[in-house]
């Protein structure tokens, strides 16, 4: 196929950006781009690709923008139930925390995602993940830790292969079953950390070898935060992850900073995520190292906080800064990078290229995938979306409605809104 006219054209071409050149779109204007079979194999003015490939069927996107499929880079996709009765607490001046501490929060959906069948989890998970496709998710990295015993984190991650499996999204997981101190160890969080290195880890890792010997270990992650997991908890479990093979990632500085961004720069880890309250010492190690800092302001947005990412602090020390969802029950149940990047341009102060950038290559970088999808070039995976606008600038201007007309995942096209 080739995809022609369009007003604009966002490559991203050239790698994940650093700094102050976030924001570098490669914008073609009346560009074009070649797909055949699931690559992308030009990129160009629609003349000179017309000339060059007159045989290809074609597609008109006149007075459209075309640019790459979103990555979301932090999800927490998989669960069962809702948190709604929490949402009416929080308004009613329960922080939190509070609600954590009084068995609410994470142990809540840890309680229904237990009791749910593999198969409810398969289902409410692709009803999701369908909507986050709509709206022009191409691939998401997606988290357990809703289980927090090792048989129900390992039927998390089948349930993600499953939903992968069916598409049209593709989803990059996380081990997370440090995302919370379970029942069975309150007032032990030691043991609890413990339990997740000598069983959890290599347990998770074994069943990976056995189900999905073909792809790369997942992601492995831990909630550096008061009322979870300290930060030697952290080292010690990320250490032990990353002797077993796993990629690592880590929460740090959602409400305190205890030293988690820190330990992502030295541990080479692919990303930190949150870090709301990232001290500028540690800004400065993060932005010195190739970890990403992924910022996520559906999270404050849902709490109703004033403290999102200092994400321009990131940018002038000249780090990495990708944007995410952050999709889950408890927070931020959106679905919609959209929004993401409304409010990254609202809160974190981006302009809409820096929000689509941090949003497209730098959050492929975020999961390692930024040599194969977030950009369109040659030779990348053909994952690309259609806006019924004719200026990227739209995204961020506008929230609450859908602009993504059509998405092509892996070369095959799927409508989302009218024909084109």
């Amino acid at each position: 196929m080739l995809i022609h006219s369009a007003t604009q054209l966002l490559t991203l071409a050239g790698g994940p950006q650093r700094g102050a050149a976030l924001g570098d779109l490669g914008l073609i204007e009346d560009g074009a781009v070649v797909i055949q079979e699931d690559q992308i194999v030009a990129v160009g003015k629609t003349g000179e690709l017309e000339s060059l490939y007159p045989r290809e069927p074609k597609l008109d996107v006149s007075g459209r923008v075309v640019l790459p499929g979103f990555v979301d880079a932090h999800t927490h996709l998989v669960w069962a139930g809702d948190r709604a009765g929490e949402f009416e607490q929080r308004l009613v001046g329960k922080s939190y925390l509070e609600i954590q501490a009084a068995g609410g929060g994470i142990l809540s959906t840890v309680r229904a995602t237990r009791s749910a069948s593999t198969e409810a989890l398969v289902s409410q998970t692709l009803a999701r993940a369908q909507t986050m496709f709509a709206f022009g998710t191409t691939t998401a990295e997606a988290k357990t830790g809703y289980g927090l015993d090792t048989p129900t984190e390992l039927r998390l991650l089948a349930a993600l292969l499953e939903v992968s499996a069916r598409g049209p999204l593709e989803i990059e997981p996380t081990f997370l079953g440090a995302h919370a101190v379970p029942p069975e160890f309150a007032g032990d969080p030691q043991g609890y950390t413990d339990l997740v290195c000598t069983e959890m880890l290599p347990a998770a890792r074994n069943w990976w070898e056995a189900n999905a010997p073909s792809l790369r270990l997942p992601f492995a992650d831990v909630f550096c935060e008061a009322g979870a997991f300290d930060l030697a908890q952290s080292r010690q479990i990320l250490e032990t992850a990353r002797g077993l093979g796993f990629p690592l990632k880590i929460h740090a500085d959602e409400f305190e900073a205890l030293g988690g961004a820190q330990l992502a720069a030295e541990l080479g880890a692919f990303s930190a995520d949150h870090l709301a309250v990232t001290p500028p010492e540690e800004i400065a190690a993060l932005a010195a190292s190739e970890t990403v800092a992924v910022a996520l302001p559906c999270t404050p947005f849902g709490l109703a906080s004033p403290r999102y990412t200092p994400a321009r602090a990131f940018i002038e020390a000249g780090g990495l800064l990708a944007i995410a969802s952050d999709i889950n029950p408890g927070t931020g149940w959106c679905e919609s990078m959209q929004f993401v990047i409304a409010l990254a341009c609202r809160f974190l102060r981006l302009t809409p290229a820096q929000a689509v950038a941090a949003a497209t290559i730098n959050a492929a970088a975020a999961i390692g995938r930024s040599g194969e999808i977030g950009s369109l070039e040659p030779g990348k995976q053909a994952d690309l979306i259609i806006l019924s606008a004719g200026d990227y600038r739209h995204l961020g201007y506008r929230f609450g409605t859908n602009l993504v007309q059509a998405v092509i995942k892996n070369g095959q096209f799927h409508l989302s809104r009218e024909n084109l």
